[in-house]
């Protein structure tokens, strides 16, 4: 059972007065829900708040009437009611679930949690952490700025977990599965490991064969997720930062690796990580029997997008596809800002620039970069209504959204 309520946070850490905020049971991030892969997540949402709300569970592949989109998928659930969600997840990973009514106002006060589906067959590693990292605008009291649909200024509070910083105890030669979730409403979040080699082994919840992060970071939009395996091989006692690259023209800290002084897990590090067990994912995409979309973004809303202001309208279906079909859509950003876009209830492949290929690796959220065109590949397999969603990077509007129907 959840509870959507007012409640506090220690976000600026110290002595500092906490700042109030909505949270799943009154906190941020909410619980931590923990299922097996194949397993049933039951949770009652109840409703606290002097607003409606519904919850979307981001990046599970569930049944469309589970998926929390108002208006779409399921009506919004009134201050006072209930509303129960089942699903079986099918997929192991690193997920969240946030608010989606109000996105902007309700993610920015805190109503979002983590969601771990574990593998059948666990990897080898000796400690699973989780960072769930966000930017709070708040004002010089502590307290959480309104949204508004102008540009992102005041003060900016970077947290892991709700606190300005956090220490992470490890031995050396430790193995480490580091799970990331980029909780921000509008903000990249370049992270890097200083000192170490890290291995990135899933993305937004898939598995990827793993390869290091280039340069020791990962570069994660809102809603992005990156599992990374970490060996911890520098000296007993040593202290290892974990930063946030070029925020406000500068690093922050957001985390610590801090080695005990004298224990040591092993003798010598583990081999090079194995890839995580594949999840039931299309092994093939048919492209010559495709649809092919074209979306073009361009100022504040184009012919196929609608904004999502006040009660979340969706407008017309952006395109009907028979299930199973393979879907390109090609995202033109005839703009200079970023965009992030976020597919519901399926996972993409990114295509190649040149046509001959693409990622080796699969998403369910991506950047668009300005002036660029970004073409992406999902079989349509999950029958319903599905929505896309797209934010301007900066901004902490709600954005724009459009929806197609799996038949």
């Amino acid at each position: 059972m959840l509870r959507a309520r007012p409640g506090y946070a220690p976000l600026r850490g110290g002595e500092q007065t906490e700042t109030a905020i909505w949270g799943y049971d009154g906190r941020v991030p909410g619980p931590l829900l923990r299922i097996r892969q194949g397993e049933e997540l039951r949770t009652r949402l109840i409703n606290e708040l002097p607003q409606p709300t519904v919850i979307h569970w981001h990046g599970i592949r569930l049944p469309n009437a589970m998926d929390g989109v108002p208006h779409l998928t399921q009506p919004l659930i009134e201050s006072g009611k209930s509303f129960d969600y089942r699903f079986i997840a099918p997929d192991a990973g690193t997920f969240w679930y946030h608010a989606h009514h109000y996105s902007s106002e309700q993610l920015a006060h805190g109503l979002y949690g983590p969601l771990i589906v574990d593998e059948r067959t666990p990897p080898e590693i000796d400690q699973d952490i989780l960072l769930v990292l966000d930017d709070w605008r708040l004002d010089a009291n502590g307290a959480i700025q309104e949204a508004s649909p102008g540009a992102m200024d005041g003060p900016a509070h970077l947290t892991a977990n709700s606190r300005p910083r956090l220490d992470m105890p490890v031995a050396v030669n430790d193995r480490i599965r580091l799970r990331l979730i980029n909780a921000a409403s509008a903000r990249i979040m370049p992270v890097r490991i200083a000192g170490h080699v890290p291995y990135v082994v899933a993305i937004d919840g898939q598995p990827a064969e793993p390869f290091p992060a280039d340069a020791s970071r990962v570069v994660l939009a809102p809603g992005n997720r990156a599992d990374l395996f970490i060996d911890a091989t520098s000296e007993p006692g040593s202290v290892t930062p974990i930063v946030i690259e070029d925020y406000g023209q500068r690093d922050v800290e957001i985390a610590r690796l801090v080695y005990d002084a004298q224990a040591r897990r092993r003798a010598n590090p583990l081999p090079a990580p194995r890839p995580l067990p594949d999840n039931p994912l299309p092994a093939r995409m048919a492209f010559t029997d495709a649809l092919r979309v074209e979306i073009p973004l361009e100022g504040a809303a184009t012919n196929a997008m609608v904004m999502r202001r006040g009660p979340d309208a969706a407008g017309p279906p952006l395109f009907r596809v028979r299930r199973g079909r393979t879907v390109v859509i090609a995202m033109s950003n005839r703009t200079v800002f970023l965009h992030a876009m976020h597919l519901h209830g399926h996972h993409f492949r990114l295509l190649d620039n040149l046509d001959d290929g693409w990622k080796p690796f699969w998403l369910d959220t991506v950047l668009i970069a300005p002036e660029r065109t970004t073409r992406i590949a999902f079989v349509a397999d999950n029958p319903g209504k599905w929505m896309i969603d797209y934010r301007r990077l900066g901004y902490q509007e709600t954005g724009m959204a459009a929806w197609f129907e799996v038949g």
